[in-house]
């Protein structure tokens, strides 16, 4: 008798299933599995801006993981070394930052891929499978500009923006209405769309997260952790003393 295969996160998102999750900066598995339980298809863990460091990974995965949730590493830099150590301490995939050029993505592609097709180091005490998921965040008008060129290349799973970076280079407000930072938005998603695979994004809220979801986002941030919990309990005050 042959038993079904199993159906991974990253088979789901490069299938272009609808996944939504959370976002980790306080480095503790309490609160990380808390995230995790709500119901997220993943949690990611911020490497870059967040309290998280490399020895944090494997309580905070192995968290996130028991909660049903896949835990993501969104790394500190676009370097080999980053995205394997995360790889190698528990995370299924990794969201990689300051990515600029098509070239650069390559070299992210192969950071994530053992040989041949790649040249990731084999060893990794909590490695997972051979094909982690690799999703490159677009923040900068470079990165755009470099957008259809970056999605043409085997091994980029999708796209991640950041819309905070992005708001910055473009000299615009942070608003999916802005009109500049709108029309920007429209691109990065028609691109997406023409090359059949996944645009990610980082939503301020669950409402924010509907624009997104509604025009075509497939892998939607809801919630992270330290606004969730200031903005619950600045919730449950207001209404106590009310």
């Amino acid at each position: 008798m042959c038993l079904a295969s199993v159906v991974t996160f990253s088979d789901r998102v490069r299938g272009g299933e609808v996944v939504f999750g959370g976002w980790v900066t306080i480095p503790h598995p309490l609160s990380a599995g808390a995230l995790a339980a709500a119901g997220l298809d993943y949690v990611a863990i911020d490497l870059q801006h967040g309290g998280a460091t490399e020895r944090d990974l494997p309580a905070l995965t192995a968290a996130i993981r028991q909660a049903g949730s896949a835990p993501l590493g969104r790394v500190r830099y676009a370097h080999p070394a980053d995205i394997g150590r995360a790889l190698d301490l528990g995370c299924e995939g990794v969201i990689v930052p300051n990515v600029e050029s098509a070239e650069q993505a390559r070299e992210v592609v192969g950071a994530c891929r053992y040989p041949p097709d790649g040249y990731r180091s084999g060893g990794g005490v909590l490695a997972g499978g051979p094909l982690p998921l690799c999703l490159i965040m677009v923040e900068s008008r470079q990165a755009m500009a470099e957008l259809p060129a970056t999605l043409e290349l085997p091994g980029v799973d999708g796209i991640y923006v950041g819309p905070r970076d992005l708001s910055y280079s473009l000299g615009c407000v942070l608003d999916p209405a802005d009109p500049v930072f709108r029309p920007a938005l429209e691109q990065i998603w028609a691109d997406c769309a023409k090359a059949g695979k996944p645009v990610g994004v980082h939503a301020a809220d669950g409402s924010i997260a509907r624009i997104y979801r509604e025009n075509g986002c497939r892998l939607v941030t809801v919630a992270a952790d330290r606004i969730a919990v200031s903005q619950g309990a600045a919730s449950e005050l207001a209404k106590a003393g009310s």
